[in-house]
């Protein structure tokens, strides 16, 4: 019975350092639970920040100008669609326009039908992908398959005013010359547009900003061959 009684503390310090041991365990546990959720919070809170930043991410193209004469090196201001630019800008877009989408080239077919594209209104486009579509006949695609070659000179652009001053409607004349693919002279006929345009705020897509970075777009296009006399002048 003696011996027993002296075991009595021995075990009760047994079970006090267990009990410490489990003690500790479970603090050990809830601080590490702690810290997970913390890290998890930060995860959360990180991807939500990013989430809410990304509609103030974009692209803002813009166009770096050298002096020749004296090297000076500045910023050109990006156009933001607000201010009708000068004639002379709408002369050069009305020139290129009538240039590259009434031009045929197979190697530059897909070139020419993007940058199109780019300068036509959504309504516009959908008429010019009809046309250039291959199951359409009359697509420039299937008419110049012989590898026949168009090539567009414009001859003059004028500018018409409406009877409420609106101005948004220019013809341009150009020459049309078509070489078939044998390598036969060129037939050349006279033709005049009829263009209704707009300027709108530009594309953000910097591909499309490379090809028209002012906003420029043909909203109609009316186009029919021109009767010229054989002085070289066009009939009454």
């Amino acid at each position: 019975m003696t011996g027993e009684t002296g075991l009595e503390p021995y075990f009760r310090e047994a079970v006090s350092w267990d009990a410490d041991r489990t003690a500790q365990a479970r603090r050990t546990a809830h601080i590490a639970w702690c810290v997970a959720g913390a890290g998890w919070l930060c995860a959360v809170a990180s991807a939500a920040s990013l989430a809410l930043l990304m509609p103030l991410k974009r692209v803002e193209p813009f166009v770096v100008r050298v002096d020749n004469s004296t090297g000076v090196v500045d910023v050109v201001p990006v156009y933001s669609g607000t201010v009708a630019p000068d004639q002379a800008v709408t002369r050069y877009f009305l020139t290129h326009y009538v240039s590259v989408c009434e031009r045929f080239n197979l190697y530059m077919a897909e070139s020419d039908y993007q940058e199109c594209g780019a300068l036509q209104s959504a309504q516009r486009n959908q008429s010019w992908y009809a046309l250039w579509t291959p199951s359409n006949p009359a697509s420039p695609l299937n008419i110049h398959k012989d590898g026949s070659v168009v090539r567009v000179q414009v001859a003059a652009v004028s500018f018409l005013a409406r009877a409420n001053g609106e101005a948004d409607l220019a013809q341009v004349r150009y020459l049309r010359a078509e070489r078939s693919g044998g390598g036969s002279a060129e037939r050349v006929s006279h033709w005049i547009a009829t263009i209704q345009y707009a300027y709108v705020r530009p594309a953000s897509d910097p591909r499309m900003r490379q090809w028209n970075p002012l906003g420029f777009q043909v909203l109609e296009v009316s186009s029919e061959p021109e009767i010229v006399t054989p002085s070289g002048g066009t009939t009454p």
